[in-house]
Formats: C-alpha cells, sequence, structure tokens
C-alpha cells in the first residue's frame, strides 16, 4: 500500500471510464485492471498534477488517497492507475501547497508541473497561490488570503534544491504587493 493524492469534483464524483463514479471517504473500492489510459482508480504521486484534471480549487476537492493492488504509473507525468483505492484524508489549501513543495524537494530532476513559474511572479486577485522555482525566486502576492510557494535551487545545477518556503499572505507576516525571498523576507 502507498500514499498518492487524487482530485474529485465538490460531491467526491469523478468520471472514469464508464462514466461518473461516486467516492465516500474510508471505503476501500476494487477494480479488475488497472492501466493509466484505460481502467483502474487514477490519482498522481505529485499534488499539482492532479491540478491537470480538476484546476479549479474552489470547484473541487484534493485528497490523500491509498492506492494497493496492481498499479501502473504514467510516464508523463505522475499519474497512477491503482486496482485499490480509498480516500484517507482531505487537504487544506495549505496542506495540498506544503505536500507539492515537499515532492518537488524530494524529486527536483523530475520535469516540474506546469503550474509551478520559473520566473518571479506577481500573483493575480483571482490566483490563489503561486509556486516559483529558480536559483533566486521572488513572488508578489496582490491580496490577503494567497499563498507564495518559493523554492531554491542551486545555482551550479538545479536538480538540487537549496531551501524552499511556503508563505500566507496574512497582511501582517506577509503583504501584498511586497516582494518575498525564499526565506519570507521583504526584498
Amino acid at each position: 500500500m502507498r500514499l498518492a493524492y487524487k482530485a474529485f469534483n465538490a460531491d467526491l464524483t469523478c468520471t472514469m471510464g464508464r462514466g461518473t463514479f461516486q467516492y465516500e471517504p474510508g471505503i476501500w473500492y476494487e477494480e479488475k485492471e488497472a492501466n493509466c489510459v484505460k481502467n483502474g482508480f487514477h490519482c498522481a504521486s505529485n499534488p499539482l498534477d492532479c491540478m491537470n484534471y480538476y484546476g479549479s480549487w474552489d470547484d473541487h476537492q484534493f485528497w490523500i488517497v491509498e492506492i494497493d493492488g496492481d498499479i501502473d504509473e504514467d510516464g508523463t507525468d505522475t499519474k497512477i492507475s491503482a486496482t485499490k483505492i480509498r480516500l484517507y484524508r482531505r487537504l487544506n489549501l495549505q496542506e495540498f501547497l506544503a505536500h507539492a513543495i515537499s515532492y518537488i524537494y524530494e524529486h527536483p530532476a523530475l520535469e516540474m508541473n506546469q503550474r509551478v513559474k520559473t520566473v518571479n511572479t506577481e500573483m493575480t486577485d483571482t490566483d490563489k497561490f503561486v509556486i516559483v522555482r529558480n536559483f533566486k525566486p521572488r513572488a508578489m502576492a496582490t491580496k490577503i488570503g494567497q499563498y507564495i510557494g518559493l523554492i531554491k535551487e542551486n545555482p551550479g545545477n538545479r536538480n538540487e534544491i537549496e531551501a524552499a518556503g511556503l508563505f500566507y499572505v496574512d497582511g501582517i507576516n506577509t503583504k501584498p504587493y511586497m516582494w518575498y525571498d525564499v526565506e519570507g523576507r521583504e526584498c
């Protein structure tokens, strides 16, 4: 058994090959076969890859799931198909981002999800979060309630992560319209 991440519609449904499937927390579900292209229960090793299929945070739920049985991995991104799955714990946005940054930190050589920016970024009012990864990451929020994730690469080896940080824009410790570095300092 191992842990992975899965996204759902707001009512804990998702689309499978046969149509819509309804989930409930804590129940093991089982399929006969697992193939990332055509069957099984789909999830991902990188939480951000779930957003490739369910893109809006507000309209979806994101969970840690337990998977078991026959497991097939995609090879394109971190998509997984398994014959057994159980919803383990729902993640709030801060937890989700912490898991995503941790995944990147632990797998720095893997191709990153499209939601990870490689240039320093100023968020828009509609953004919930930004994750910036480069050798001198900086980001600016535009309103209270947003999250800034920063991942600092080794300038001599981009496949080595030197530091990472996640900051909640509360208007006191982290403010809108200020640039922040990986240590949480204004810059």
